[in-house]
């Protein structure tokens, strides 16, 4: 299979499996998704709309975001998904959006988290709550981080969901904050939820292999301090996040969403250099530790990626390779101190 451009990528990113048919068929009820038009919202509200058409179903699959590009607002109503552009920070505007039975809450902050701080606190916090009161009836799937763990050592098969949560860095710490804000009002009013701790989803516009192989095609060096990693096909992580809605339970139901993998970066870097004939470039040293998700409850749960990590490689080689568009929106996987 070779992916040759964004058509065919968001059409394969969007492709429903049978499970997540099934899946919408059981659901009951519309589905809303807070932060629609982030990085993974398009091809899962599309995946969704798809799933629940070939499901016969006539649920709604509602958008929402403050859509500052027109082509994300316009490829989710080309396919059917419903959009209500909105500032989720305005109390107004998120008690007036449609009620819906099923919600999917990405909004969230990451990158630029260092020097505007408070912002972060603010969408990965303070919003949470608000949410969680809005949709207090609702059941809520909400895309947490494994960066709630601490570093582990990298042949330790990574951090389970009973580990201690040990967040480094201010990022990592509001997103602990976020899981908190949505535990402690699924206790107090009942409500269903599940959190899934996502390290890290990849396609071919970004991602931490887009952002190894870049850097082996431009000959630029490819930091090792973060030497081991999990990654994840974005297409199967927004498949398992459709199919987790059915286990929400209050309190929360936590699951780690990751790949299978521990993967090495040098080694990464290696085959991305076999396939566009280059010597990659080093700097740094691999540390002891790493941050690594244990996913094994997931896959006993909802079976193995359908994509491998081989895969990805060869895919992503040749859009880098033929010049394919990017996010560019570097991940910074290699932080170790968890400023973003």
């Amino acid at each position: 299979m070779r992916i040759t451009n964004e058509r065919e990528l968001e059409e394969f990113l969007s492709r429903p499996s049978d499970a997540d048919i099934a899946a919408m068929r059981g659901l009951g009820g519309d589905l809303m998704l807070l932060g629609v038009a982030g990085k993974m919202g398009p091809s899962l509200a599309i995946r969704a709309r798809r799933a629940a058409d070939a499901a016969g179903t006539r649920m709604r699959v509602i958008g929402v975001s403050r859509f500052g590009s027109k082509s994300s607002r316009d490829l989710l109503e080309e396919a059917g998904v419903e959009t209500v552009p909105a500032d989720l920070l305005d109390d107004e505007a998120l008690w007036r959006l449609p009620d819906a039975p099923n919600v999917i809450h990405m909004a969230a902050r990451k990158f630029g988290s260092t020097g505007d701080e408070p912002y972060t606190w603010a969408m990965n916090t303070y919003l949470p709550a608000r949410v969680a009161e809005r949709f207090s009836k609702s059941r809520i799937a909400v895309f947490s981080s494994g960066n709630v763990y601490a570093h582990t050592p990298v042949t330790g098969g990574g951090s389970t969901e009973d580990d201690p949560l040990e967040p480094v860095g201010e990022y990592a710490m509001t997103a602990l904050g976020r899981e908190r804000l949505f535990t402690h009002f699924s206790k107090r009013n009942g409500t269903k939820m599940v959190i899934l701790r996502l390290n890290y989803a990849v396609e071919l516009r970004y991602g931490v292999l887009l952002d190894i192989g870049s850097k082996v095609f431009e000959r630029r060096p490819v930091n090792l301090a973060m030497g081991n990693a999990n990654v994840i096909w974005q297409g199967d992580a927004n498949s398992i996040l459709l199919r987790s809605l059915a286990h929400a339970a209050s309190p929360p139901f936590v699951l780690n969403l990751t790949g299978p993998e521990t993967i090495s970066v040098r080694a990464v870097a290696n085959r991305f250099g076999q396939l566009f004939g280059v010597e990659p470039v080093f700097e740094g040293e691999e540390a002891p530790s790493a941050l690594l998700n244990n996913a094994a409850r997931c896959f006993r749960m909802f079976g193995y990626p359908t994509v491998s990590v081989d895969e990805v490689i060869e895919w992503t080689a040749a859009w880098i390779g033929a010049g394919g568009r990017t996010l560019n929106k570097p991940t910074h996987f290699e932080s170790r101190d968890g400023k973003f």
